[in-house]
């Protein structure tokens, strides 16, 4: 095996996802030797974008919601070019559509947040005062409850089953990945704490611009792709070629299921998986940028992407993205087509099958109670961080990147 010829580094951070891309700028700002080593051929993880048939497809459907602390200390967001879905959403009833949208905002389009238009007076006072405990209440008393199941803390809130099944679990089963709401309610208040105060968004470059953007940011030298790390060493890391890259110190920013192989003993929580199918239509199906869900939960959500940024399309047809939990089979995917043409009231039939993705461990399973951040060192010389050690989300990622910077700092007698 032969040696790479770069001398003993300080840290190598293997995985160039979002967490390991912001711990490799926060030790690269504190003067340590860094290298980041990535896999596959570009950055990003999970946070991905791909050219397929002159469409911009995410692997998978991916918001950027404005509101996440980490996002307003990293980001540029004006370089992004972002641009907004609707401050709400319609839920189709297989009777009609709900809409519900955010009365803070748009309170002329409060839609099925009125009393005997979906909703009971009696449950739009207990989700504006769930709401509102969210929205002013500092992040730190959040994070302190007593943590329960998303169900129960809608029970306890005296939310009612109808606006839970006709609102509340089909929008949720999108952002949690599970249609039980088992998730942890101290994640439930943070992540509807920051959609209340920010706005979800698009990228015009597509979910990728972000990684690439913090990447953007990094001295030369410090970034490798397409350099799959094999194993761990004592002195550092070996490549799947042979080379060693050594270094005093190893975080492991990758994957949960990649980070317990290199770190043998690793506790990692399991993941959920969702796949998402890409359709092209002639014309748009819905023209506005809205977010539909489904009260009958034959698929997670559905939105028309080219309504939110039109240039996801090269040729001017609409790109509808479309997720469901799990891996569909053929014919699971046909009744999925088949239940699109009923929610958007158009013939779905000889809509184009751009592409479909399927992502594993696409988020953690967050089951109370929830730790909502976990120490990054796993052993001397030895970190690891991700969203799998935080919360399932952009933020979870970058701060989790952050607090290993910080701890390797600490070690190494930087801090």
């Amino acid at each position: 095996m032969g040696a790479s010829d770069g001398g003993l580094g300080d840290v190598v951070v293997v995985g160039a996802g979002a967490s390991g891309l912001a711990c490799a700028a926060d030790l690269v700002a504190a003067g340590l030797r860094v290298r980041l080593l990535e896999s596959e051929d570009t950055v990003g993880g999970r946070m991905r974008t791909d050219r397929i048939g002159g469409f911009t497809l995410d692997r998978g459907f991916q918001v950027f919601n404005t509101a996440y602390p980490q996002v307003k200390r990293r980001i540029d967001r004006r370089a992004l070019r972002l641009r907004p879905f609707t401050a709400g959403v319609l839920v189709d009833t297989g009777e009609g559509r709900l809409r519900f949208t955010d009365p803070t905002r748009r309170s002329r389009e409060t839609g099925g947040f009125l009393p005997g238009k979906g909703v009971s007076a009696r449950d739009l006072l207990a989700l504006g005062v769930l709401s509102a405990g969210d929205i002013l209440l500092p992040a730190a008393r959040l994070r302190r409850r007593p943590d329960v199941t998303t169900l129960t803390a809608f029970a306890e809130a005296g939310i009612s089953p109808a606006l839970v099944e006709g609102f509340l679990r089909p929008f949720l089963s999108g952002v949690f990945l599970e249609d039980t709401m088992e998730t942890s309610a101290r994640f439930f208040h943070l992540v509807w704490r920051s959609m209340l105060r920010g706005t979800l968004c698009l990228p015009a470059g597509g979910i990728g611009a972000v990684p690439a953007q913090l990447a953007s940011r990094l001295p030369d030298g410090v970034l490798r792709t397409g350099s799959p790390v094999a194993s761990l060493t004592p002195g550092g890391v070996v490549l799947a070629d042979g080379e060693e890259v050594p270094a005093r110190a190893v975080v492991v920013a990758t994957g949960q299921g990649a980070a317990a192989r290199l770190l043998p003993g690793l506790d990692v929580r399991s993941g959920r998986t969702v796949t998402t199918l890409y359709h092209a239509a002639g014309r748009s199906p819905l023209a506005e940028p809205t977010l539909v869900v489904d009260a009958k939960r034959r698929f997670l959500n559905t939105c028309v992407l080219t309504e939110v940024q039109p240039g996801y399309s090269s040729d001017g047809r609409a790109l509808v993205s479309t997720s469901v939990l799990g891996s569909p089979g053929p014919a699971e995917e046909e009744a999925v087509r088949v239940a699109l043409g009923e929610v958007y009231g158009t013939e779905s039939g000889d809509w184009e099958a751009v592409h479909r993705v399927t992502v594993r461990d696409a988020l953690p399973v967050m089951r109370p109670p929830l730790v909502l951040s976990r120490t990054t060192r796993f052993a001397p010389g030895r970190y690891v961080c991700g969203d799998h050690r935080a919360t399932g989300s952009l933020q979870g990622a970058l701060a989790s990147g952050g607090r290993a910077a910080r701890e390797v700092i600490a070690d190494l007698g930087r801090g």
